[in-house]
């Protein structure tokens, strides 16, 4: 079956709850790329550096971790859909209350509050569409899940490309309330998840005594999404500074490349995706993370804003192209009665350790003189090897079926 007569074969049901993950991550990622647009113009206002102000992308990543655990523990206890809306409820609070800091730390502390509702979303709304959609289908639906990430920085970068110079940097954050919309879609059109119903009325172990009896996987899943969250970070959220900065380019033509580069990023995550139904997940992920290396010169040193774009371009196609494959690849590892948890603590628990990233590559730059090319080279090709590495020698359960005891042990160390 083709990914297109997959995805025609779903029931209304599940073509609504596909819709409402998949906003639910472009909206949490809209609100979170609106900063890494407006750093600059932050710290002028606050009279302070951007790397100073980069601390706030540390803090939103570092303190996803705990969302994660707060609201995967609520989502295998009351159900997905219910959390869900409280997740992104709270998210657009933090994100519209942002826009009324006075200062560089009532700043940091709503980052770090918008970190946590942040946290939550991407885990959740992952496990309640992997567990409502059908095995052959989730190939495909795991690359439009994780294409919401850059279509969210789509939407930041047309929202600055067109309206940055009229509401600055605070109407953008005020924008970001609108997400909270989406509550009401989910309400009215997503039903709760089938195995989270049907495991509801046997008795569910604690999340602790399940995790000790998948230690080595966990912390496998962990490094491998800190390998991944240098790959996404460390092509993304600086990538704008370095237009604005070492290129001089105005908001608009800044504003123009990255949204071409997220259009390549949305189809990279739907077409590797669909390639990991086909070929499986880590062979997919390698293939991805690998192909990123060669396309890093023009990314970074093409001599011109066409080429920069058309090397953003191929960069985002490849590296969401790898994490289009996340969302399946980790909830198809999860043990059943805590897939709400599970995935998404691994992942956030990844980008915390990787949350330093922003301010590592802004000191970098500052080292080498306001290079920023070379501290986004020099991560780029490190933890691209690495993403590659790690995937290529783990773990994978593709087209497992849902609703067992999630015990089962997952294939490990095959070759690719």
């Amino acid at each position: 079956m083709s990914a297109l007569d997959s995805l025609r074969s779903l029931s209304p049901q599940q073509r609504s709850t596909v819709i409402a993950a998949y906003l639910g991550w472009t909206l949490d990622a809209f609100d979170f790329f609106i900063l890494v647009f407006v750093l600059k113009y932050i710290a002028e206002e606050f009279h302070t550096d951007v790397p100073a102000v980069s601390v706030a992308i540390f803090l939103t990543l570092a303190m996803r971790a705990l969302g994660a655990l707060i609201f995967g523990l609520a989502a295998d206890r009351f159900g997905r859909r219910v959390t869900l809306m409280a997740d992104v409820l709270l998210y657009s609070i933090f994100e519209f209350l942002t826009g009324f800091s006075t200062g560089l730390t009532m700043f940091l502390i709503l980052r770090a509050l918008f970190g946590i509702a942040m946290g939550g979303e991407w885990g959740v709304g992952a496990s309640l569409t992997m567990e409502t959609v059908p095995e052959e289908s989730r190939g495909i639906v795991s690359g439009i899940l994780q294409a919401g990430y850059p279509s969210g920085y789509l939407l930041a970068s047309i929202l600055f490309f067109l309206l940055f110079p009229i509401i600055g940097w605070r109407g953008m954050f005020m924008v970001g309330a609108l997400p909270a919309l989406l509550v009401l879609y989910i309400r009215r059109n997503v039903q709760e998840s089938p195995a989270f119903v049907q495991r509801r009325a046997t008795p569910q172990r604690p999340f602790v005594t399940v995790l000790r009896e998948n230690i080595p996987l966990f912390l496998w899943a962990v490094l491998l999404m800190t390998a991944f969250n240098f790959f996404s970070h460390g092509t993304q959220d600086l990538y704008p500074t370095f237009l604005q900065t070492q290129r001089q380019y105005d908001s608009y033509t800044v504003g123009a490349i990255a949204i071409v580069y997220n259009i390549g990023a949305m189809i990279g995550g739907l077409f590797f995706g669909a390639l990991s139904q086909r070929i499986g997940r880590r062979r997919a992920i390698v293939i991805a993370s690998v192909l990123a290396i060669p396309v890093a010169p023009l990314w970074v040193y093409a001599p011109g804003p066409v080429l920069l774009a058309v090397g953003a371009f191929l960069m985002q196609f490849f590296v969401q192209g790898a994490w289009g494959i996340v969302p399946v690849h980790l909830n198809e590892l999860s043990p059943d009665e805590v897939r709400g948890t599970f995935p998404g603590f691994a992942y956030q628990l990844g980008n915390l350790l990787a949350s330093g990233n922003a301010t590592i590559q802004a000191g970098l730059a500052a080292h080498w003189n306001g290079d920023y090319a070379f501290a986004l080279l020099i991560v780029l090709v490190i933890v691209a090897a690495v993403v590659a590495l790690f995937s290529g020698f783990g773990f994978e359960k593709k087209d497992i079926r849902f609703g067992g005891k999630g015990t089962e042990e997952p294939q490990s160390a095959i070759p690719i």
